[in-house]
């Protein structure tokens, strides 16, 4: 009998050591002060838009996910911001092997298919919450810009909006919950929003997002980051020794000064998701070749012509051949410890 209850103590101090490893190697992601924390340590997005589309198609495939993740890690990117839920563990699982993080997003109103609407968002939370390739939740883009969707009310939105970030935070002690609000946050949004934790901002200011830093740090102490910025590689118009066409040097040079912005205040921004990994052939045609044109809300802050091309945002063509654009990331990127 001695002998049993020795073993069924050996047993069991093993199991408290093995769940005690367990614990230990589960990543917490956390805020404080204006820092995004990664088990304690400050944490710094080095993030791309992703929406891979393959030419011909309107929906989003990963079939090259490993070419991706090879030209992500090349140019230092440590992050990617989707748009929509990944509904494959297995491509989590490769996101996350290549020591890059995930920002999912939720829509409002997506047929019910994980949306803020249906309720159904927080399916996805509670299945894939203990992932290591999760860094945080977001809930909608740029909705702000919209209030015809919520009935002409964007107070709809917002009480939407922070509803579903406090069901998060009682599912998931683990990720934060963010926005991706168009441009500055207002005093509204601000006021009707306090469970969400960080705010993404969607800013284009030219060449120069900077002036958004000090706005941001003069009404909230929350962390923010850029979850979109930067500019097609296609001018409309000649302008600013830039000229018209296909123009992969404008599209550098509005980028370099963007992430040079970026940089210089980190004390207040905690990185940002470059628009975008890959060119869209979808968005603005015939989606088997690639168009000008295409709209966006509050576009006009394009560099370097006012005008964005919607199909010609990638640092990579829709081949994946690397565009000038995708060096400076790559060089500003990998400069950061």
């Amino acid at each position: 009998m001695r002998h049993f209850i020795q073993i069924t103590l050996i047993f069991f101090i093993a199991f408290l050591c093995t769940s005690c490893s367990m614990e230990s190697n589960h990543e917490r992601v956390s805020v404080s002060g204006r820092q995004i924390l990664v088990d304690g340590t400050p944490y710094f997005i080095k993030g791309v838009c992703y929406h891979p589309v393959p030419k011909g198609s309107n929906s989003r495939d990963f079939a090259i996910l490993d070419k991706d993740l090879e030209l992500m890690k090349e140019a230092g990117i440590n992050t990617i911001r989707v748009y929509s839920p990944i509904l494959e563990r297995s491509v989590l699982d490769k996101i996350s092997k290549a020591g890059i993080k995930v920002i999912i997003g939720f829509g409002y109103n997506q047929g019910g298919n994980h949306d803020i609407l249906s309720g159904t968002f927080i399916d996805y939370v509670n299945e894939f919450k203990e992932h290591k390739a999760i860094l945080f939740w977001e809930l909608g883009n740029e909705y702000n810009y919209h209030p015809e969707w919520f009935e002409g009310n964007i107070e709809n939105w917002y009480l939407a909006l922070n509803n579903a970030a406090i069901q998060i935070h009682k599912s998931d002690l683990n990720h934060p919950v963010a926005t991706a609000h168009g441009e500055l946050p207002d005093t509204l949004s601000l006021a009707m929003c306090t469970d969400i934790d960080i705010w993404g901002m969607n800013v284009y200011r030219w060449d120069r997002p900077g002036s958004v830093f000090k706005e941001w740090s003069e009404i909230s102490s929350k962390p923010m980051y850029l979850s979109e910025a930067g500019t097609d590689s296609y001018m409309t118009i000649s302008a600013m020794d830039y000229q018209q066409g296909e123009n992969q040097r404008a599209q550098a040079d509005a980028i370099t000064n963007i992430l040079d912005d970026v940089l210089m205040n980190s004390d207040i921004c905690s990185g940002v998701a470059v628009f975008a990994f890959n060119d869209e052939w979808w968005k603005a045609g015939n989606n088997d070749q690639q168009d000008i044109g295409g709209w966006a809300p509050k576009s006009t802050g394009v560099p370097y012509d006012g005008a964005p091309n919607e199909e010609y945002w990638g640092i990579v063509d829709i081949e994946r051949n690397k565009k000038k654009a995708f060096e400076v990331v790559k060089t500003k990127y990998n400069s950061i410890p």
